[in-house]
């Protein structure tokens, strides 16, 4: 748990778990709709579906998005030596942030507190990557 690479391999696991958690919904509802699944082609058809079903796929869009900058990040920081405990624990807290910016769209889906929880997440990278940066000087 003190490697810094851990958190992206939490972060990993969680993403897959939501994968798992947006098949889980998704194909039931599609059935429950008659929904062809060749409708699908383009995203955009999939508005049908009911919210708390898109929510999870959003969600899963997300997990697929700003975390490939925390991805690299964290890499760049563990091959220039730069894991120490204070980098690690801002690795823990922007993966802890967004396990629950998951688990606040895909359940109660308050949008201002999913951005709340976006901003602090994203505050956290920005963090990482100042450090980063100051490092090289």
């Amino acid at each position: 748990m003190n490697s810094i690479l851990t958190p992206i391999l939490a972060l990993v696991v969680w993403s897959l778990l939501v994968w798992a958690w947006m098949l889980a919904t998704r194909i039931p509802a599609m059935q429950k709709a008659k929904f062809d699944p060749q409708g699908a082609a383009h995203t955009t058809a999939l508005h049908v579906l009911p919210s708390r079903v898109r929510a999870v796929a959003d969600n899963y869009n997300h997990l697929m998005e700003q975390p490939t900058i925390f991805y690299g990040l964290v890499i760049y920081l563990h091959l220039t030596a730069q894991a120490g405990p204070i980098n690690i624990v801002l690795a823990w807290a922007y993966v802890a942030l967004r396990v629950v910016h998951s688990l606040v769209q895909n359940t109660a889906n308050i949008v201002a507190l999913r951005f709340i929880l976006f901003v602090t997440s994203t505050l956290m990278l920005v963090i990482l990557a100042a450090r980063a940066v100051w490092a090289l000087f």
